[in-house]
């Protein structure tokens, strides 16, 4: 394996602050969540970190994403304030939703993020229709669409590929394909070995990589991005993956072998794969990364004071936002 990095420190000290900042996010959620602070569902994104830096390091905010029902992960890499994040998740008025989203509806079109779903594979559709603007306008702007392993057999997201593919629209569909579709097994549920052939189907191209690796993340989507913004239309990204907690917060998870995630928190962690890249490579330095991991600490903690402190919705914001006036 080569252990050259083609991105300059500064890119890849802000790159791990990313990740770093998704993982601590979520991981305080859990603790936060498990006490009862957090109202509604709660899905966590932890693991996948390498994934939506990776394709979304590629995008500004002019382009579209449509995320998923685990998409907090997307909302930090695609620049949405934490903690705006933060509040909304605890249903707070000065949330980026202002409190109406929660966790699986947090959305911030000024950042390109059209909003995470929770029906299976519905941001493909979603995303096509930001795709058609874009091509419209002509400036280059894309659309990406996440979905994982189960929604990718979602009659949607395969509806979508055809259209995205027949309108020659400047969009990803992007798998983030985990093993699991809640509490079903990939191999049980699934026809394919490589979701990145579906995409031949329907004359896409398509491509897989490792999941938990930034650098091949990040290197194939940025083919693929800058071919669609040339007009080379639509293509599919297949990352294999890894998720840390149960579907949701509550999972109990009995689906997975014992110690299943222990060994993928000791071998699979992309922020360790990452750290011993660029530490190998010379490029970075531990205290560097462990500064940052103190810095993003203090970041999480500041979220969840201000959160806490936030006001709540009151009765005269319940009809606000609900109505579009002209």
């Amino acid at each position: 394996m080569s252990h050259e990095t083609p991105l300059d420190r500064e890119t890849l000290l802000d790159v791990y602050r990313k990740m770093r900042t998704i993982r601590d996010f979520e991981e305080r959620l859990h603790i936060d969540f498990s006490r009862g602070d957090i109202p509604g569902f709660v899905h966590l994104y932890a693991g996948e970190e390498a994934v939506a830096v990776g394709v979304l390091r590629h995008l500004h905010d002019d382009d579209r994403i449509a995320s998923t029902h685990r998409g907090h992960g997307h909302c930090i890499a695609k620049g949405v304030d934490v903690h705006g994040m933060m509040k909304e998740i605890y249903g707070k008025r000065d949330g980026v939703c202002h409190g109406k989203g929660g966790s699986m509806h947090i959305a911030d079109l000024s950042r390109g993020m059209m909003g995470a779903n929770g029906i299976l594979g519905a941001g493909a559709p979603l995303v096509c229709g930001a795709a058609l603007a874009a091509k419209y306008r002509g400036k280059g702007d894309v659309g990406v669409t996440f979905c994982g392993d189960g929604a990718a057999n979602q009659g949607t997201v395969l509806e979508s590929l055809n259209l995205a593919a027949i309108w020659n629209l400047p969009v990803i569909f992007v798998v983030e394909n985990n093993g699991y579709a809640e509490s079903t097994s990939r191999d049980y549920a699934t026809a394919v070995s490589s979701f990145a052939d579906r995409g031949a189907g329907f004359g896409i191209p398509g491509v897989t990589v490792d999941g938990n690796d930034f650098f091949a993340v990040h290197e194939a989507a940025g083919e693929i991005i800058r071919r669609a913004r040339e007009g080379g239309g639509p293509a599919l990204l297949e990352c294999k993956t890894d998720r840390f907690y149960g579907h949701f917060e509550g999972d109990a998870q009995t689906y997975r072998a014992p110690g299943e995630v222990d060994m993928l928190r000791a071998d699979h962690d992309c922020l360790k794969i990452f750290r011993a890249r660029v530490e190998e490579a010379g490029v970075l330095e531990a205290a560097e990364l462990d500064a940052i991991d103190r810095e993003v600490a203090t970041l999480i903690e500041a979220s969840v004071v201000a959160a806490q402190a936030s006001p709540e919705p009151s009765a005269a914001d319940l009809l606000a936002d609900v109505y579009v006036k002209y």
